[in-house]
């Protein structure tokens, strides 16, 4: 988990990290340092991988309620 911090175009910083999160209190993605863990989805290893945290979750949940189905059947 290396995260370091650049200065981006135009002077600013910006944290750069190899993993990315889905926070569930301001429905944004954050990098490592940010919301405590029990308020986001992930890790993932790309930004906009995290982007779509809510439709992967959604998806899973789905795959898992038709495998429960079939357990059940």
């Amino acid at each position: 988990m290396r995260a370091s911090l650049v200065a981006c175009e135009g002077g600013t910083i910006e944290d750069v990290s190899d993993q990315w999160w889905f926070c569930l209190k301001h429905m944004s993605v954050e990098p490592e340092k940010g919301c405590p863990n029990k308020d986001r989805l992930g890790p993932y290893d790309t930004r906009d991988a995290a982007a779509h945290a809510l439709q992967t979750a959604a998806e899973r949940n789905e795959r898992w309620k038709e495998q429960d189905k079939d357990w059940d059947d």
